[in-house]
């Protein structure tokens, strides 16, 4: 990467990682203890750009780094490496050259590329989870499953199920099922059906794959699971059909145009969906979803006022419309309930909380039940910087916050349940923080009980590492596979 770029998302908490790195606790600094009972691996994706880039350059499109530390009798042990996909693989053997332009350009692209526009490189960049002893790696703009090994994280190509499933990839945000060992994702594209719906089961096989009709082309991010359904989005932000038909790709806020939100049996089919209308608006991240009775309930964060990138030609403002539309306290992201009703077919609709927070995360094993608390990231105004974490909880109402300092900006946190835990917080909350201050990185081990008491231990990282996407966290018992249903 040039040094001299003034994108600012190329430069500052943006900086891209040119290094891979394998440490331990031997040679990395340890302020307070690691707990003795925190048993797994937390890893966190990025889009980490390894080349110059070809047009404007969106955070999104930068080539995915992961970054994880594996916890063990009270040790750690941290790597970094690179996502190495096909577009990448071909930028190297081009001498580090771009070939292919990223979200915002798509008339730039040369060669044949991937995602729903089929225009962008797959940076593998956004979502990482573990799902059979493997740990599964894709871009929101729907890429191929890429397949990185559960202990050196290095690259192993693309999972064998995603090769049945070409040239649709998937989405970002599948969700995995601890209970039965079965992952659930989703793909959208400009093509009729405009959507497909998937299940790989515990044995990492696919066992379902099935085409989902739209009325047109959209761009979802996330979707939902409970113990019997999925829930799959269908929402007013997407490309103007009209000037869609014309080559022209304009992303536009439909305001009267309904959200839809299409509930089907795990292995249902397009002729089984119930579609469930709700009020206009653009979703990002979900919490959690459960059934309650003849309802199926959805948790996540809701915008109101989606920003709008422009896609196509970028004009000398590109940045400033890239910083409004990630800009968290501009779309109103907040806390929201949609309550679907089976039996009546109705549709409830409430705000849990208006305090500007995204980036919902629960503990794997909470995954489509009915749950208690969620742990969402607080925004710095202005920026996409990742200034605090929020725990909820939905009972009663309470509240915690912790808040990270100035000029200090964390990760997409995960909850790390203790060995035998019989309640959702019983663990502990980790993230990855950057302090620009220090220039420096550092892995947080929080109380999940009591984040608000700060963090019981940290470890100085060997790098300052660049700001992420997503997260996971790895159980000890789920490194080697899926475990047995009960």
């Amino acid at each position: 990467m040039p040094e001299d770029t003034d994108n600012p998302y190329l430069r500052g908490l943006f900086r891209p990682v040119d290094t891979e790195y394998t440490a331990d606790t031997d040679s990395m600094t340890v302020i307070g203890e690691i707990p003795q009972d925190l048993n797994g691996m937390y890893v966190r994706n990025s889009h980490n750009q390894m080349h110059a880039p070809m047009g404007t350059y969106h955070p999104f499109d930068g080539d995915g780094m992961v970054h994880a530390i594996r916890f063990e009798d009270g040790k750690a042990t941290y790597r970094n490496r690179v996502i190495k996909t096909v577009g990448y693989l071909a930028e190297q053997a081009m001498g580090g050259k771009s070939l292919w332009p990223g979200m915002l350009e798509p008339h730039l692209a040369e060669y044949r590329g991937w995602g729903a526009m089929g225009t962008m490189k797959d940076n593998a960049g956004v979502d990482v989870m573990a799902h059979a002893g493997k740990l599964v790696a894709s871009m929101s703009q729907c890429g191929e499953p890429y397949h990185l090994d559960m202990d050196t994280l290095e690259t192993k190509g693309v999972h064998d199920w995603g090769k049945l499933i070409q040239p649709f990839g998937i989405c970002s945000h599948f969700k995995v099922d601890t209970e039965t060992g079965e992952m659930m994702f989703f793909n959208f594209g400009e093509t009729y059906p405009y959507m497909h719906y998937g299940v790989v089961g515990r044995d990492g096989q696919l066992a379902h794959f099935t085409p989902i009709e739209l009325p047109g082309p959209r761009w979802p991010h996330d979707m939902g699971i409970t113990k019997n359904y999925t829930i799959l989005h269908d929402l007013p932000y997407h490309f103007d059909p009209e000037l869609l038909n014309q080559g022209v790709r304009k992303l536009t806020f439909f305001k009267e145009q309904p959200s839809r939100f299409g509930i089907v049996p795990r292995y249902g089919d397009n002729s089984e969906i119930r579609w469930f209308e709700a009020k206009p608006c653009f979703i990002l991240h979900l919490s959690n979803c459960y059934e309650q009775g003849d309802e199926v309930i959805m948790d996540g964060c809701i915008q109101r006022r989606p920003g709008k990138p422009q896609v196509g030609q970028q004009g000398e403002d590109a940045h400033d419309r890239i910083r409004k539309h990630l800009d968290k306290h501009n779309t109103g992201t907040h806390m929201y309930r949609w309550r679907f009703n089976l039996r009546t077919g109705q549709t409830i609709e409430e705000t849990i909380d208006d305090e500007v927070s995204e980036f919902p995360v629960v503990a794997n094993d909470i995954v489509g039940r009915p749950y208690t608390y969620s742990f969402n990231t607080l925004f710095k105004p202005g920026d996409w910087h990742m200034a605090g974490v929020k725990k909820y909880n939905l009972t009663n109402g309470d509240q915690q916050r912790y808040e990270y300092g100035e000029n200090r900006f964390g990760s997409e946190p995960v909850i790390a349940l203790r060995p035998g835990a019989t309640e959702e917080d019983d663990g502990y909350l980790l993230t990855f923080l950057t302090d620009m201050n220090e220039n420096q990185s550092e892995c947080l081990i929080l109380d999940a009980k009591d984040v608000a008491a700060g963090p019981i231990a940290r470890i100085i990282l060997p790098t300052r590492i660049t700001n992420g996407t997503h997260a996971t966290w790895v159980e000890a018992d789920r490194l080697q596979g899926e475990r047995l249903p009960a």
